[in-house]
């Protein structure tokens, strides 16, 4: 899956859009080398190991990866995703906000 977010995040560098993950690698040490070898330049935030981080436990994650898509309300749109599948998710999400965009910039002309 990193290979694909890797390219997703370049194809939408310049839009609003960001990848965040919640690591719960078993230390801080191999997140860092995680991240070196796959080039993951989006943020991770170390959870603690697998059913023990404040944040895992808070959304209720059981299995991992578990991917949420959050649009910019910070409202989940999809949970579980993948590659295709999360792709479409993010470009219709996109889509609408710059629909949305376009209707209020229409209303204040």
């Amino acid at each position: 899956m990193i290979p694909h977010e890797r390219e997703l995040a370049e194809m939408l560098a310049d839009k609003p859009f960001s990848f965040v993950g919640i690591n719960s690698d078993e230390s801080r040490s191999v997140l860092k080398t995680l991240m070196a070898d796959e080039k993951i330049t989006w943020p991770q935030i170390y959870d603690g190991e697998p059913g023990d981080g404040e944040i895992a436990n808070r959304w209720n994650v059981s299995s991992w990866p578990t991917i949420y898509v959050l649009d910019h309300e910070g409202v989940i749109r999809a949970k579980d995703v993948r590659d295709q599948e999360m792709e479409d998710a993010v470009k219709e999400l996109l889509a609408k906000l710059a629909t949305a965009n376009q209707d209020s910039e229409k209303l204040s002309d």
